[in-house]
């Protein structure tokens, strides 16, 4: 009995040792990003980008782990539910971390109860596009053009619950007008895919995930949903100077799953941002739009984060998704 005593008193000693000792030689191995999106989207552009510098600062490989699938849930289940131990962290968007809560309730991974969050690192800005063969120029003809022709024109997203699929009923809302919806699975990649193919004529989607296309002639863009034009594209005029005072991002930032040392997050938050003050790093996310937003501290991401989910969640119910 007292062996038994001895032994339990030694290993819980060992452990409260061990605990803050690998801590503090973290990391020493390698460490995987999860993207809960499939490769092509804005999400996997980002992580793609960060991928090298973060290896760099941290002097370990860091993977990128795509886990498409459930509009996201499942790259978040991943990550919840992994060691608490910074090598596995998430990169997480507004649709994973601040939507998909209000509308999967019955999901059994709780964002906000299951993952801290560290930093902000990116707001990738929303745009309007369409497929060349439609008829439209400006977003008032496009306006004219579903009105013409009402719940005729497909238009296409990741899924219902998408940040893609809101900014396309937020402004069929707004214009009294009607589209059908083609969701895709995996992301934005596939969605755009379907646009280029012709399957759907029109969609929101995050700037970077559009602008190569645009550029080659692929894609017309009919309105960046931002607060300013773009300087990737700047003969895009924003959805505000076209009459609809909408403007839409789609933040991304770093996750770990609850319970990770302090000193992890610090050094994680750290990496975080000198990563996304690296030259290349900000000039690759300029050519594609995205603005670099860094949180000063990782309370204020908290802050921020929650904020973003109550907003959602008035949009949702205005909306009137159902929830599953």
């Amino acid at each position: 009995m007292k062996n038994s005593v001895y032994k339990q008193i030694l290993t819980l000693t060992l452990l409260g040792v061990c605990g803050p000792a690998a801590a503090q030689d973290y990391p020493n191995r390698t460490l995987r990003m999860v993207v809960p999106f499939a490769p092509g989207g804005a999400s996997d552009f980002v992580a793609r980008v960060l991928q090298p510098r973060m290896t760099e600062l941290l002097k370990q490989q860091v993977v990128v782990d795509n886990r498409a699938g459930a509009s996201g849930n499942i790259g978040v289940e991943v990550a919840a539910k992994s060691n608490a131990d910074g090598y596995t962290f998430l990169l997480g968007n507004v649709g994973t971390m601040a939507i998909n809560a209000n509308i999967y309730t019955k999901f059994p991974v709780k964002p906000l109860a299951d993952l801290m969050p560290v930093t902000q690192v990116v707001d990738v800005s929303g745009c309007l596009v369409t497929h060349p063969t439609l008829p439209v120029k400006t977003v008032k003809e496009f306006i004219a053009y579903l009105k013409a022709n009402p719940g005729k024109l497909n238009y296409g997203s990741p899924a219902p619950s998408s940040a893609n699929n809101l900014e396309m009923l937020m402004f069929m809302m707004a214009t009294g007008t009607q589209a059908q919806q083609v969701a895709y699975k995996g992301g934005a990649g596939p969605a755009m895919i379907g646009l280029l193919g012709n399957e759907v004529q029109a969609m929101f989607v995050t700037f970077s995930s559009a602008v190569t296309y645009v550029k080659s002639g692929r894609v017309r863009m009919l309105a960046a949903v931002s607060p300013e034009r773009i300087p990737a594209l700047p003969d895009v005029p924003t959805m505000r100077e076209q009459g609809l005072d909408m403007v839409v991002g789609s933040w991304q930032g770093i996750y770990v799953p609850k319970g990770t040392p302090g000193t992890v997050v610090k050094k994680l938050f750290a990496v975080g941002h000198e990563t996304m003050t690296h030259p290349e790093v900000m000039k690759r996310m300029a050519d594609s739009g995205v603005s670099i937003v860094t949180s000063k501290t990782q309370e204020d991401f908290a802050k921020f984060w929650k904020s973003e989910h109550e907003r959602f969640a008035k949009i949702i119910r205005d909306a009137k998704i159902p929830t599953e």
